[in-house]
């Protein structure tokens, strides 16, 4: 019911065509593979509930295309964005390259300077990997963002990917209102995330209260 909702979250999903965006989202939504999905035209915009802590927040997750062509239409989009998902495919270094363009842009039109981010390697599945695990963890590091890898196709990550950012939306001072908050050890935000995910992604969490996030991630064990 809707008064059970803690609030509504405003999520943003962008980086390179083909990435598999549209995949991890139908996967985490739907808990649906298609092996050849049409790209986004535009804009798609699906809504969850979930939730995280004892806390049941509605998700208003914004699929953005990654074709320049598109890309007049995505400013608006960014307004009010509370989280962001900036994916590449593990499989194509280009996509990766082209993350630094993805995080520029967000940074310009998003208005909340305080935003979430969480990069995310997909395509994990696939042969012929040509970004490492390594390099896209000092990417994250070096951007302050969280870090995972994904596969829409053996929905490796997915859950994870979602639930650790609107986790860490949830402690960030100032993104929404926290006073009717349930969290944990009474606020006490720091320490290790339980294990989550299909084959076991261990969470390492360095985050620290007075940081608006965290330089934490997901690593394969």
């Amino acid at each position: 019911m809707d008064q059970d909702i803690l609030t509504t979250l405003k999520l943003l999903m962008i980086g390179e065509s083909n990435v598999g965006k549209s995949s991890i989202l139908l996967r985490f939504t739907e808990d649906e593979f298609y092996e050849n999905m049409q790209s986004t035209v535009g804009m798609d915009y699906k809504t969850k509930q979930v939730t995280i802590d004892g806390n049941t927040v509605k998700l208003a997750i914004w699929d953005t295309a990654g074709q320049e062509r598109f890309r007049t239409l995505t400013p608006s989009y960014y307004r009010d964005g509370q989280g962001a998902i900036l994916m590449y495919d593990v499989t194509d270094r280009n996509t990766f390259i082209k993350l630094e363009t993805w995080l520029n842009e967000l940074n310009t039109y998003c208005n909340k300077t305080d935003i979430v981010k969480m990069v995310v390697g997909n395509k994990i599945d696939l042969p012929n990997r040509e970004v490492s695990t390594e390099e896209g963890l000092q990417f994250a590091r070096r951007h302050q963002t969280l870090y995972i890898e994904s596969s829409a196709k053996t929905a490796d990550g997915v859950k994870c990917c979602f639930e650790e950012l609107v986790q860490k939306i949830i402690q960030t001072p100032g993104l929404w209102d926290t006073h009717s908050l349930r969290l944990p050890g009474n606020g006490n935000t720091g320490g290790a995330r339980q294990r989550i995910g299909k084959r076991g992604l261990q969470l390492t969490d360095d985050y620290q209260p007075q940081e608006a996030y965290s330089s934490c991630y997901c690593s394969l064990v």
